[in-house]
C-alpha cells in the first residue's frame, strides 16, 4: 500500500476503534505524546483519551464522510465529516482533524481535534 492508502486505512480503523470503545487498537495507532482537542475546548493527553473512549460507547453507527487525507512527506492530514445515531436515537454529526506522523518508519496519530454539531 502507497501511503494515501494506509492512511486511509488507518482512519477507518480510528473509526471503528471509537465506536468500539477499542482502547487497545488506539494504545497502538496513538503515539505517546497525542493531544485530542475536546468539542468543548479542552485538551487532553493519549491516557485521557483513552480513558474518554473506553465502553460502554453511547453513539451507534458512526461513520465518517468526505475523507480528505493530505500526505505532506512524513506528515499528514486527515479531515472528514462524522455522522452517528445518538442513544435517544436522534441523529448526531460533527467534523475531525487527525494529525499522523511517520515516526521510525511507521504512521501515528499524534493530534486530534473533534467538533459536533
Amino acid at each position: 500500500m502507497n501511503d494515501r492508502e494506509t492512511l486511509e486505512a488507518l482512519n477507518r480503523e480510528y473509526i471503528a476503534s471509537v465506536q468500539a470503545g477499542d482502547t487497545r487498537r488506539f494504545g497502538e495507532i496513538l503515539s505517546e505524546d497525542f493531544l485530542n482537542t475536546n468539542p468543548d475546548g479542552s485538551l487532553v493527553d493519549k491516557a485521557g483519551f483513552l480513558k474518554q473512549i473506553a465502553p460502554p460507547v453511547k453513539i451507534a453507527n458512526l461513520a465518517c464522510h468526505d475523507v480528505n487525507v493530505r500526505v505532506m512527506g512524513d506528515f499528514a492530514i486527515i479531515h472528514a465529516r462524522t455522522s452517528y445515531t445518538l442513544p435517544d436515537g436522534r441523529s448526531g454529526n460533527g467534523r475531525y482533524t487527525d494529525i499522523w506522523a511517520r515516526r521510525e518508519g511507521r504512521w501515528l496519530c499524534v493530534a486530534a481535534q473533534v467538533a459536533r454539531n
